[in-house]
């Protein structure tokens, strides 16, 4: 890893040198726009909009345009003359309770390496923040921006996660959620049996990234001029679901059945895919009253959906076996 940045933490009168790496990467597949025809790249151009003349990028300028239509240019000198206190200083604020802090806020994540002289102060801080169990609020200057950050343990190394401001989080403005919702006791009860029957530690290398790796096999396959593999398709559930308790009973019962046959790993994950899309159907269904539903036995529901169903069939294929046996009057 290269070091992207070069500074102190300082907190108290102490200060610990550091190195800082990013601590995220993406594996995304990038993709070039090209001319459909030939392959051609696509290239494009800064264009002026004023003379229609290309520009090169050392005429560039960063401009900000008032709400009025106004317009001010920046200069590289103008940036230059911020007041940035923290350019090369990790400026510990105050140390919070780290249950305090919303993860909606983290952004940015990076490592800590300390310089080999300043490996003391960089454990001491490290066992104190283990030790009270808090995160220290910085403030740090990154690529000419100052930012709020904050300083948490991961394993022996400490990271960190630069913040969003407050006004950069939106609220939550959905008008459905101020209707009064009416939850009976079986529902919940039974929504936490579907909680703890799927319930585990959360291990991040269990997981996979199936879209990335379909990508990357139908770009192999081009590669080499095969057809990409036809993607498998689950089918549609064809169960009803008559109402939401049902759905919950349901997805607790394969849910369940799921880890008996499968394991804590991955009959989990199926049954976590399965007990959503039952809770989903059910959250749709509208033909059926929730407190009609309540009253009625599931069996006996199924049982009176399914009856009628079968009923004109037997009389269809009986009609059809008798119009096919019966010899005709003439030749009798």
């Amino acid at each position: 890893m290269r070091a992207i940045w070069k500074g102190a933490v300082s907190f108290g009168l102490v200060n610990v040198p550091v190195r800082l790496y990013s601590a995220t990467q993406e594996h995304d597949i990038r993709f070039h726009q090209v001319h459909r025809e030939d392959g051609g790249r696509i290239r494009m151009q800064r264009i002026c909009s004023v003379d229609g003349q290309p520009v090169s990028y050392d005429q560039l300028a960063k401009g900000y345009e008032a709400p009025d239509g106004r317009l001010v240019v920046l200069t590289e000198e103008d940036f230059e003359a911020l007041p940035l206190p923290t350019s090369r200083e990790i400026d510990v604020v105050e140390f919070v309770p780290s249950d305090q802090v919303d993860p909606i806020l983290f952004n940015r994540s990076y490592y800590l390496e300390p310089d080999a002289r300043a490996v003391k102060p960089y454990a001491l801080l490290r066992e104190a923040l283990l030790a009270t169990d808090r995160m220290a609020v910085v403030k740090v200057a990154l690529r000419q921006r100052e930012t709020m950050a904050v300083l948490r343990v991961r394993g022996d190394v400490i990271l960190l996660q630069t913040l969003l401001w407050p006004d950069e989080v939106r609220g939550p403005d959905f008008d459905v959620l101020q209707n009064d919702v009416e939850l009976r006791p079986q529902e919940l009860q039974m929504a936490a049996s579907l909680v703890e029957s799927l319930a585990a530690d959360f291990h991040p290398d269990d997981f996979d990234d199936e879209y990335a790796r379909a990508l990357a096999d139908v770009v192999e396959a081009k590669l080499v001029g095969a057809g990409p593999a036809p993607a498998a398709v689950a089918e549609p559930g064809t169960e009803e679901v008559v109402d939401l308790l049902t759905a919950l009973q349901r997805s607790v019962e394969r849910a369940r059945a799921s880890r008996e046959e499968g394991g804590e790993g991955d009959g989990a994950k199926k049954a976590a895919g399965t007990a959503a899309t039952t809770t989903r159907k059910a959250a749709t269904a509208t033909k059926t009253p929730a407190k009609k539903a309540a009253k009625a036995p599931a069996k006996k529901a199924a049982a009176k959906s399914a009856a009628p169903a079968k009923a004109p069939a037997k009389k269809v294929a009986a009609k059809k076996t008798t119009t096919r046996k019966a010899p005709p009057r003439k030749s009798a």
